[in-house]
């Protein structure tokens, strides 16, 4: 049945629900972003080249955030911008940038209709940013696309070990996924207690593909390893929301007996990069975004870059070379797949460390995150493990700071640690980065 499903899923079932059902253009910028990926380097470049051109015309016409900076800076007109090199030298847009023009920072054509998300970030910078609808869709295709690299196909049987809240999954939402084949299980609800739990929902459900967060798909191999368990072999394993180390790789390839990938994205722009089965690099999805990489933190020039981003495609609140906190190392020459696009070496500051209770749980930092999504008047937060019963949770606030917001993230934090674990929240005037740059959102000293 799975065989028959998955065809007729792609076909007919996917197509009559994003064109006919939900009226979206998905389809038909997967297939733009299909070709796109065949062009040579300069072809891609100069495809990049001409969007970029097209969405700085209209931020200059459009939105006064830039008009007004870029007239600061003595440039006339998007004219003056005369390539990828200039674009490179206009100033890094910064949450706390986006924070203080917010409104500034919306087009005046697109303020009825714009789609809203709250991001924390793996910098532990709460930020709450605008889309269009059109952007939406092309993220979902350049998604699907960058899966596909990994041989992913739409409606095969793909469990999510994701970040589902407890509790939180509606009938509604369950009945959704089953559409697509897909399980999702949370990786929040993970303790060495209910390992087998999640060994045997992977046995009952057989997918040909598992995505997961990296900690806790790596805490369920070592546990498989750990104790002799040979579970359901799938094609693959995604590694997602945290950068996939080689050491990682190897235990989570160990344990399901295929290949790990690694890809990587944000909330702000959802997919950046993936790797393609080749597993040279990531491949940038330089056709949707402009992605750069700064200048080296390291000494000599040797250590990774700031990533920089521009998604090209959202016209409703563009970010115009965003700093989304994330670290990244270049990739050199190309890859054997044939694809134009860049590549990325690997991404190396989104270490989110998996704090633990005494009942033996996993927290991955990611739900720290999670709990912090909708807090408003935060400008940054940390939280450190010093103890396995206790969490010192520091807070930089914000202007619009309310102490209410301090029940909301323990409830929050509660709902997962349980009482057993002390949180100890406390107020700082800043956080000081680790020595690469990073502002980490967790920190576990325990041994």
């Amino acid at each position: 049945m799975s065989g028959l499903y998955e065809p007729l899923f792609r076909r007919v079932l996917f197509p009559l629900y994003e064109s006919g059902l939900r009226r979206r253009k998905t389809l038909r910028h997967l297939d733009e972003y299909e070709r796109n990926q065949w062009l040579d380097e300069d072809a891609i470049r100069h495809l990049q080249w001409q969007k970029l051109q097209r969405l700085l015309r209209h931020c200059w016409e459009h939105v006064p955030y830039y008009r007004q900076q870029w007239t600061k800076l003595g440039i006339a007109g998007p004219q003056d911008i005369r390539g990828l090199d200039d674009y490179a030298r206009l100033p890094v847009l910064d949450k706390p940038a986006i924070r203080a023009n917010f409104g500034q920072l919306i087009a005046d054509d697109h303020r009825d209709g714009l789609l809203y998300k709250t991001t924390g970030g793996s910098t532990g910078e709460p930020l709450r940013f605008g889309y269009t609808r059109e952007s939406y869709e092309r993220r979902l295709a350049v998604m699907w696309r960058g899966y596909g690299w990994a041989g992913a196909r739409l409606g095969e049987r793909t469990l999510y070990l994701w970040g589902i809240a407890p509790g939180r999954q509606k009938p509604k939402e369950r009945l959704y996924q089953a559409a697509f084949n897909r399980r999702m299980r949370s990786a929040f609800e993970m303790s060495e207690a209910r390992m087998a739990e999640y060994a045997d929902a992977i046995d009952r459900f057989r997918p040909q593909t598992i995505v997961s967060y990296v900690a806790p798909v790596v805490e369920l191999s070592e546990w498989l390893l750990a104790n002799k368990r040979k579970p359901w072999r799938p094609q693959r394993v995604l590694g997602a929301a945290e950068a996939l180390h080689e050491s990682q790789r190897d235990v989570i390839e160990r344990a399901f007996g295929c290949p790990a990938y690694n890809t990587y994205g944000c909330r702000e722009f959802m997919l950046i990069a993936a790797e393609c089965e080749h597993r040279r690099g990531l491949h940038v999805t330089a056709d949707h975004l402009c992605v750069e990489l700064g200048e080296s933190i390291g000494q000599g020039g040797d250590g990774p870059r700031e990533v920089v981003v521009t998604d090209l495609h959202n016209y409703g609140m563009p970010l115009l070379r965003y700093a989304n906190g994330d670290l990244a190392s270049p990739g050199r020459g190309h890859c054997t797949c044939g694809r134009g696009l860049p590549l990325l070496a690997s991404v190396d500051g989104r270490k989110l460390d998996a704090l633990r209770t005494p009942d033996g749980r996993y927290v991955p930092g990611e739900y720290v995150v999670y709990a912090f999504l909708h807090a408003t008047g935060i400008r940054r937060y940390q939280v450190v493990q010093k103890r396995l019963d206790a969490f010192e949770i520091t807070l930089v606030r914000d202007r619009d700071f309310d102490a209410s917001v301090v029940g909301l993230v323990s409830d929050e934090l509660k709902k997962v640690v349980g009482d057993g674990v002390a949180l100890d929240f406390r107020f700082a005037d800043e956080i000081p980065p680790t020595p690469t740059g990073k502002h980490r959102v967790t920190v576990s000293e325990l041994q």
